[in-house]
């Protein structure tokens, strides 16, 4: 809801995820693999919409956003096909990628830590699939360096968690996960973005697991990893 990476790459990273931890099982080459499928993800998306956040994308004014501005959009792109078309057209693209990562997934074996996410994943308790599929959003997906995918990852299983508590469904803007929002801001200075907090953008999978074992972003982890 604050206009960055599209919901769609997100969405695809957590597939590519998934699509390691069947081909590599868990551990760092596994979480390797689905950083290495989200960079993939997050080109081919540039590629095929000359933008990656929502809010160049869609136009919409992201300092309040409301429900009813999401809907009024859908509702008045849906001729166009703006984000449904993108969905549509988008979901063959993700899926080609993850296949082509899948064939060609020889990874260098790194120690633990790989990925931010994944950290932050298993410190939240997830499981070892979920885990991994946390792993591409590192470095504000795939390395990108847009919006911190350890927030992301942490957004998303308190999701999942709610839905285990019995919550019929998970509004715009849950409670928790405004919680750990405001947890990281506090961190971060009110920064989102992965390149701007860590003050660089990571060229490889190893120097962003360099920079992890050095102890960065330690303590974004800390307090995300608050339940």
């Amino acid at each position: 809801m604050r206009g960055y990476q599209c919901g769609m790459i997100w969405g695809a990273a957590l597939a590519g995820g998934a699509q390691a931890t069947r081909i590599l099982g868990k551990g760092p080459q596994a979480e390797a693999g689905a950083i290495i499928t989200a960079q993939r993800i997050v080109e081919s998306f540039r590629a095929q919409n000359k933008a990656i956040d929502c809010s160049e994308i869609t136009g919409i004014d992201i300092s309040a956003p409301t429900p009813q501005a999401i809907i009024w959009f859908l509702a008045k792109t849906a001729a166009s096909g703006t984000c449904f078309g993108m969905a549509a057209r988008y979901a063959r693209a993700a899926f080609r990628e993850i296949n082509a990562a899948s064939s060609e997934m020889h990874i260098e074996s790194l120690p633990a830590p790989v990925s931010c996410s994944a950290m932050l994943a298993q410190r939240m308790g997830a499981s070892d699939l979920h885990t991994v599929m946390a792993a591409g959003l590192a470095g504000g997906i795939g390395l990108s360096g847009g919006a911190c995918g350890a927030l992301g990852a942490a957004i998303w299983i308190i999701g999942m968690n709610s839905l285990k508590e019995g919550v019929d469904r998970i509004g715009l803007n849950p409670p928790a996960a405004l919680d750990a929002i405001e947890r990281f801001i506090k961190c971060t200075n009110n920064e989102f973005e992965c390149s701007k907090i860590v003050g660089q953008q990571f060229e490889s999978v190893s120097e962003h697991a360099s920079y992890l074992r050095a102890g960065g972003c330690a303590k974004i982890i800390e307090a995300l990893a608050v339940q």
